[in-house]
């Protein structure tokens, strides 16, 4: 029996969903997409949290500390994952205090976008934004994340991702027939194959 779109709308506007994975792995990019394909709020966790502090993330971390920044960012995830009809795309690093895993995997459907750290060293080879990144050897440095954080993003996540995709409509595609598989957005937004861009 097909489901009366008002219920799906009911659906659709209590969903909330985040997304977590290495940084650059690209849960901002994704995330604006998916709130827009399914016509609910974007919010990234680091730009509020730089809201909050009123400066760049970088130098916050210079001036106060990583243990600083974590417990403004813990505020914030705890805030957010509370709010209904929400994409939230948080901090790499997010997952390393249990209680922002726990209140993620609670409260929202968590997507972890997966992706190597050979293939993030080439993405942010340019990057001087990311403080634990401004290293010698930024992919030793990824390596070493990775194998920290992969963990804890499976633990925390209920859908795995892979996300070492050339194409952001293959990826989008990818996202949407996850969730659509699993009962939580209307099948009418995910088309069989994700429109290529003209040309």
């Amino acid at each position: 029996m097909p489901v009366a779109p008002a219920i799906l709308q009911t659906v659709a506007s209590s969903l909330s969903l985040s997304l977590v994975g290495m940084p650059g792995c690209g849960k901002s990019t994704i995330g604006r997409h998916l709130a827009r394909q399914l016509g609910l709020q974007f919010i990234d966790s680091d730009s509020e949290v730089e809201q909050r502090i009123g400066m760049p993330i970088r130098e916050f971390f210079a001036t106060q500390g990583e243990e600083a920044f974590r417990n403004v960012e813990q505020d914030v995830i705890d805030e957010l994952s509370s709010r209904p009809g929400l994409v939230l795309a948080t901090g790499g690093g997010a997952v390393l205090r249990p209680s922002n895993r726990d209140a993620l995997h609670s409260r929202t459907h968590v997507l972890y976008l997966r992706t190597t750290p050979e293939e993030l060293a080439r993405r942010l080879r340019h990057d001087t934004h990311r403080p634990l990144l401004q290293v010698a050897d930024p992919l030793r440095r990824l390596r070493e994340l990775y194998r920290e954080r992969d963990p804890l993003y499976r633990r925390t996540a209920h859908f795995v991702i892979e996300a070492a995709r050339p194409s952001l409509h293959s990826l989008m595609g990818m996202v949407l027939m996850q969730l659509e598989l699993a009962g939580l957005v209307d099948p009418a937004l995910v088309p069989s194959q994700i429109d290529p861009p003209a040309g």
